[in-house]
């Protein structure tokens, strides 16, 4: 009986000494997963889309509390992934598009009389997703992100070119979406009907890799 007991309790110290076995899907999660949370791993090379979420507007205003500037119902950005290791970490992509529907598109600027479109120069842009939630939207070393807006004007057509030196923004799994806050630009060059600064906020969401909805682990 006192050798069964000794057997025992020297096994049952090894067992407290081994590390707890991680489940398989959990080990391993990528930053980046398509399904749900800690689902199918996001493949390097995938084209991830987003658009607009539903009911929300782009806005690039004339100042971070006002209301004038330019707004669009309909816009969708495209990245294609670089990396995505194992979670906890960061996803690395490249956005090579970054759109907006000029139709959709009003503006409430005094002596504007419509938008010829919105285009953002200088692509691709490298674009890093942490697990935190953390996006960052970085250009080429030496060059800015840059967007060129075309206005229809009472004195004809006007083109107001604002720069800033990246974009910073949230995803979120609650909506698979996103974010991006009064970012500020500000004018390189147009005329005097180009307002100062903009700053640009949307929502994009669903973010979708083949139609299958993505998640940040």
């Amino acid at each position: 009986m006192r050798t069964r007991t000794l057997l025992g309790l020297a096994a049952a110290v090894a067992a407290l000494s081994l590390p707890a076995a991680l489940p398989a899907s959990a080990a391993d999660t990528t930053v980046l997963t398509t399904g749900a949370a800690g689902g199918t791993p996001v493949a390097v090379g995938d084209t991830l889309t987003a658009p607009l979420a539903s009911g929300t507007s782009a806005t690039f205003y004339s100042s971070a509390t006002g209301t004038t500037g330019v707004s669009c119902t309909k816009s969708q950005f495209t990245v294609t992934v670089k990396d995505n290791p194992s979670a906890p970490g960061t996803a690395t992509e490249s956005l090579t598009a970054h759109t907006f529907d000029s139709s959709s598109c009003t503006s409430n600027v005094v002596g504007v009389l419509g938008v010829n479109g919105i285009k953002i120069d200088n692509l691709p842009y490298t674009t890093t997703v942490s697990s935190a939630g953390t996006v960052t939207v970085t250009p080429p070393s030496g060059s800015t992100v840059q967007a060129t807006v075309t206005l229809r004007t009472l004195l004809g057509t006007v083109t107001c070119v604002y720069r800033a030196p990246g974009l910073t923004g949230t995803a979120s799994n609650g909506n698979n979406g996103i974010s991006f806050t009064d970012q500020q630009f500000t004018k390189y060059s147009g005329s005097s009907l180009c307002f100062a600064n903009g700053y640009f906020t949307a929502d994009y969401a669903p973010v979708t890799d083949a139609g299958a909805t993505v998640f940040v682990n």
